[in-house]
Parts: structure tokens; sequence; C-alpha cells
């Protein structure tokens, strides 16, 4: 059973509880996520998650991330799931910002959670974990930004938050 970091609203941790109960209940919870950029910063790496994933299948996503473990901080979150989901390691990671994301899922608990969002600049290999992601490519700023613009294009709803803040924050 799969344990993850427990919070509270404003962002303390207060336990552990299994990945299952976050999701069933609407824990409060933090996850990392790091948005790989080329080197030059005009590129971002974007892929589409798999079919299976238990949640937003087949949407499209700009970060690398996932759920903080138990016994684990948003940094060494971060640093593991940039490897695990992209195969990248060893590069260093800039803090961005943090941020708080509430939303419902039709017919299922809300997403309460805490972002901790990076940046890691890249121009090396990308081999993405085939468990999670089915495709990816590098996609010039402006493009992301078209494409965040067309509701039809389907996007992970935390990391549409977290690109929309980025953007914003960039001017």
């Amino acid at each position: 059973m799969e344990m993850v970091a427990h919070y509270d609203a404003a962002g303390s941790v207060i336990g552990a509880v299994p990945r299952a109960r976050v999701r069933a209940e609407g824990l409060w919870h933090a996850c990392s996520s790091v948005l790989v950029r080329s080197g030059d910063g005009e590129r971002v790496y974007v892929h589409r998650r798999t079919d299976t994933k238990d949640v937003f299948p087949g949407t499209h996503d700009c970060w690398a991330g996932g759920v903080v473990a138990a016994g684990e901080t948003p940094d060494e979150c971060a640093e593991r799931e940039l490897a695990e989901e992209l195969g990248v390691s060893g590069v260093p990671l800039t803090p961005l910002f943090t941020m708080t994301a509430e939303f419902d899922l039709p017919g299922r608990a809300p997403v309460r959670e805490h972002m901790w969002a990076y940046e890691a600049r890249w121009d090396g290999p990308v081999v993405p974990q085939a468990a999670e992601v089915a495709e990816g490519w590098w996609l010039p700023l402006d493009d992301l930004r078209a494409r965040l613009a067309d509701p039809s294009w389907p996007f992970i709803p935390d990391g549409r938050l977290a690109v929309e803040e980025w953007f914003r924050r960039r001017g």
C-alpha cells in the first residue's frame, strides 16, 4: 500500500495516509511538479498521459511530477518524479512557486493539493516512463499558450492552473 504525506489546509504535514484514501476522501496532500524547459528556455516538454492513469487519463501535461510520499520532502519528490517519469536526473531544479489547488471531479471526491513547482533546463535525452507517458514532445512557449487557450485540448486541471500561474508570473 502506497503511503503519501497527509497535509492540512495550511500546508503542513500532519501524518501519512494510503494514497487510495487521498483520492477517495479528497484529503489534502502535496505534489511536486517540474517544468522541463530546453536549455535556451524557448521550449517546454509536453506529454500526454497514458489512458490507464487513475486520474485524468489521456490528458496533456507540461509538468513531470506526482504526489509527495510519506517521509519525503517536496524537493525529494520533484527529483524522484522527474527521474521516474522522464528519465532526467542530476539536473538542478529551480524552485518557482507554491500554490494551492482545489477542484471538483465529476462523481469523485474533490482534489485538494499543495503544489511545489520547479523548473529544470535540459537538452539531453528524455526517456518517458511507458506506464505514465503515452507520448511527449518539445513545444515552443507560444504554441503552448495557444493550445492552452483552446478548450478542446484536454489538459490536466492542476497542470493548467500551474502553467497559467507560471505564465502570469512571467508577464
